[in-house]
C-alpha cells in the first residue's frame, strides 16, 4: 500500500502495516512520543491495521489530536482505578475536553465524593500506571454488548447502545477495565505517568435535569513531570486571579438568587469597565461607517423561525411566551432584528456596505450546573455588528472587520491566533444553504486570510448552521487560551429573510451579511479581561484611577484642589480624607488596586508637588502636579498605561 505523509511525500508499506510501524520507520523518537495515527482523517490506534492506500499522520502531545488521545485514555486509567476502589460504580461517559477529561460515574449507595477523595484516586491510578496494561481494542456484535453490560449491571451503557444499534461496536479493554468506546487509546497504560485530578462536581445524565444527578469528575494528564509542574503552576495563578473573587474584592459586579442565577448585575465600579470598553469600541465603529441601533429583548417566535434559529438552538432557548394571539420570546440574537431594519426601506447598492451595530442583550439558556460568574450566564450583551454588501465588496470588507478584532486583542495585549471555522460535508443536515454556497463562501474566507497573512488553521464542523466564520483564539497573560472575537460569512439568511437591493443593473440582488462580534459577550470577554490583568486594570480602564491621600488635617484643602482639578478633567479619582495613618490609607489603595496614589503631606503643600505612588511598582518619588496631569492624560488612552 502507498502511505502519503503531511509533506507529500509517499512511502510504500506492507498492506496491514500499523501506525506504529509507520513511525518506527520514521525515528525510533517519534515512535517512543507517538500516540495514535491519523488515517485518512480518522484517529486510530497504533496497533491497528491500516488496509490499503491512505494519508498518515503520527500524532504526538504536541498535537491536539494527540492531547485528545492522551486524556480519553486516561479517563479509562480512572475508572479503572475507581472501579478497583468503588465496586459497582456505574459509568456514563468519559470525553477528553479543552484542558484534560472528565468523567460522570454513578457510585454505589452511601458513596460521596469531594476534592478530598481526589489523592487517593490519583494514587491508584499512579499504582495501575505501574503495570503498564495495553489498551486492547475489539469490535463486538451489538447483542453481545447488550449482554456484557446487562450482566455489569450498568444501565447508562445500555442505553448509550441504544443508539448504536446500526453503527460498529468496539470495546476497550486495559487491565481489569473494559469500556464501550470508540477510541482512540494510547499504547498502554504505562504512558500515563502523571495524572492530576482537579474538581468534583454534579452533572445531570444526558444534560437532563429530569435525570439522575451523576457525579462528574475533572482530570488531566501528562507525560512529563515538568508539564503537570507548570500546569500546576499555572492553576495556582489562576486561582489567584478567578474574577469571581476578584469581582467581589474589588466590587465589580454581583449575582444574587433574588434577581436569578446567570443574570449579573454590573456595579459602580464594573459598569465604569464596561461602559470604557463600549467608549473604546463605539470609536472605532464610528471611524469605520458602523451606525448604531437599539432593538427590543423579546421578538415575536415567528422571526427566529424564519431565521432558523428556533430549531435549530432550542435547547439553548426559552419557552415562547404567549402575549395576546401572539408568541413572543426573549432574544437569542440580534440578527433578526437587523435583518428588519435592513429591511425597513428599499436599498440600492449605493447604499451598501450598510453596517449596523448594538450592544444587544440576549438570553440562552444554561443549566445551573454550568453557571460560572460572568463567564457563563442566561443573560448578557453582544458587541454586535451586521454588514450588509455585494459580493464585490464582502473581501474589503472582511478585512476592515478583521483588523477591528486584532485591534481589540492588541490593545490588551493579547496573542491571536485565527481558526478557520468549516462545515463538516459529513453531516450536512445540521447546516442551512446548498453545498455551493458553502464552498464559495470557505473559499473567500480561505482567500481572505493568505491574503492578510493571518497565522490560522482549519476548524472543520466548527462553523455556525448559516455560514462559515473566523473564530480568533487569544492567549492571556498567564498563557491560557480563549475563544473570543468572531467575523462571519452569511449567504442564507439574505434568503431566508429575502433581503434585497438594487444594483447597478436596475435589478434585485441579495446582498451577502457578515456578522461581527469583537468582544463576543461583553461579560464574557470582561471575565477573561480580570484575570488576564489580575484585576490590575490599564489606567484607562480603571474603575478609580487615582487617590488623593492627604496626610494629616492641614493637608486636606490642598488635597480637595487637587481632586477637583483632577475631575474637572475627567480623570477617575477619589479622595480618603479620614484620620487614618498614611501608611493604612497607601494599603487600602493597593488593596483596591488604584493604579496611582497621590501623597500630600505639608512638603508637597510648600513645594506645589504631590508624592506619587505607582500600584505594584512602589514611590516614584515628587512630581509637580501639572506633570502629574500630563502623564495621565498619555495614559488615559486605550492600550496605554
Amino acid at each position: 500500500m502507498i502511505i502519503t505523509f503531511p509533506n507529500g511525500d509517499q512511502r510504500e508499506f506492507p498492506d496491514g502495516s500499523t501506525g506504529m510501524q509507520i513511525a518506527e520507520s520514521i525515528s525510533p523518537g517519534l515512535a517512543r512520543n507517538a500516540l495514535g495515527v491519523i488515517v485518512n482523517g480518522k484517529p486510530f490506534d497504533l496497533s491497528r491495521a491500516i488496509s490499503g492506500d491512505a494519508t498518515v499522520r503520527i500524532v504526538t502531545f504536541t498535537d491536539t489530536e494527540g492531547k485528545e488521545i492522551f486524556w480519553h485514555s486516561t479517563a479509562h486509567l480512572m475508572a479503572e482505578a475507581l472501579e478497583a476502589l468503588y465496586p459497582g460504580v456505574k459509568f456514563g461517559i468519559g470525553p477528553p475536553i479543552e484542558n484534560g477529561f472528565y468523567y460522570d460515574v454513578d457510585l454505589p449507595e452511601g458513596v460521596k465524593l469531594s476534592v478530598d477523595d481526589l489523592p487517593a484516586i490519583e494514587e491508584k491510578m499512579r499504582e495501575l500506571v505501574k503495570k503498564d496494561s495495553k489498551y486492547e481494542r475489539r469490535e463486538v456484535e451489538w447483542a453481545d454488548a447488550v449482554q456484557y453490560f446487562t450482566e455489569k449491571g450498568d444501565e447508562y451503557k445500555l442505553e448509550l447502545l441504544e443508539g448504536l444499534k446500526d453503527s460498529e461496536i468496539t470495546f476497550y479493554t486495559q487491565g481489569g477495565f473494559t469500556d464501550l468506546c470508540r477510541g482512540t487509546h494510547v499504547p498502554s497504560t504505562g504512558m500515563l505517568k502523571y495524572p492530576k485530578l482537579l474538581s468534583v462536581a454534579g452533572a445531570y445524565w444526558r444534560g437532563d435535569v429530569s435525570r439522575r444527578m451523576l457525579t462528574r469528575i475533572y482530570g488531566i494528564a501528562f507525560p512529563k513531570k515538568d508539564m503537570l509542574e507548570e500546569f500546576v503552576k499555572q492553576r495556582e495563578e489562576a486561582e489567584k486571579r478567578d474574577h469571581r473573587k476578584l469581582g467581589r474584592e474589588l466590587e465589580l459586579f454581583y449575582i444574587t438568587p433574588a434577581i436569578g442565577m446567570g443574570l449579573p448585575v454590573w456595579l459602580p465600579n464594573g459598569t465604569v469597565v464596561r461602559r470604557q470598553l463600549e467608549a473604546f469600541l463605539r470609536e472605532e465603529l464610528l471611524r469605520r461607517g458602523y451606525q448604531e441601533v437599539i432593538t427590543p429583548h423579546i421578538g415575536n417566535l415567528d422571526l427566529y423561525r424564519t431565521s432558523g434559529h428556533y430549531p435549530y438552538y432550542a435547547d439553548s432557548q426559552y419557552d415562547p411566551i404567549k402575549v395576546e394571539d401572539e408568541e413572543y420570546m426573549l432574544k437569542p440574537m440580534n440578527c433578526p432584528h437587523h435583518h428588519q431594519i435592513y429591511s425597513s426601506k428599499p436599498r440600492s447598492y449605493r447604499d451598501l456596505p450598510l453596517r449596523l451595530a448594538e450592544f444587544g442583550s440576549v438570553y440562552r439558556y444554561e443549566q445551573s450546573g454550568e453557571l460560572s460568574g460572568l463567564s457563563r450566564v442566561r443573560g448578557f450583551t453582544q458587541d454586535d455588528a451586521h454588514i450588509y454588501c455585494t459580493h464585490d465588496q464582502l473581501k474589503a470588507e472582511l478585512v476592515n472587520a478583521i483588523e477591528l478584532t486584532q485591534l481589540v486583542f492588541t490593545t490588551f495585549g493579547m496573542d491571536v491566533t485565527t481558526r478557520l471555522s468549516f462545515h463538516d460535508p459529513a453531516n450536512p443536515e445540521k447546516y442551512a444553504g446548498e453545498p455551493e454556497m458553502w464552498a464559495q463562501a470557505e473559499r473567500e474566507i480561505r482567500e481572505v486570510a493568505d491574503m492578510m497573512e493571518l497565522n490560522y488553521f482549519i476548524g472543520e464542523g466548527e462553523a455556525a448552521f448559516y455560514g462559515p466564520k473566523f473564530d480568533f483564539i487569544v492567549r492571556d497573560a498567564i498563557g491560557r487560551k480563549w475563544q473570543l472575537g468572531t467575523v462571519q460569512v452569511d449567504y442564507v439568511m439574505p434568503e431566508r429573510f429575502q433581503l434585497e437591493y438594487t444594483g447597478a443593473d436596475n435589478t434585485k440582488h441579495r446582498p451577502v451579511v457578515i456578522h461581527r462580534a469583537p468582544f463576543g459577550s461583553m461579560e464574557r470577554f470582561i471575565s477573561i479581561l480580570i484575570e488576564h490583568y489580575a484585576g490590575n486594570f490599564p489606567f484607562w480602564l480603571a474603575p478609580v484611577q487615582v487617590s488623593v491621600l492627604p496626610i494629616g488635617d492641614d493637608q486636606q484643602e490642598h488635597a480637595q484642589a487637587i481632586l477637583s482639578r483632577l475631575e474637572s478633567m475627567g480623570f477617575r479619582a477619589s479622595i480618603d480624607n479620614r484620620s487614618e495613618k498614611i501608611n493604612r490609607k497607601i494599603a487600602e489603595s493597593e488593596q483596591k488596586k488604584i493604579p496611582f496614589a497621590l501623597i500630600i503631606g505639608r512638603k508637597e503643600v510648600e513645594n506645589g508637588t504631590v508624592a506619587v505612588r505607582e500600584h505594584g511598582v512602589g514611590d516614584k518619588g515628587a512630581m509637580a502636579i501639572d506633570d502629574v496631569v500630563n502623564m495621565f492624560t498619555q495614559l488615559n488612552e486605550p492600550g496605554k498605561g
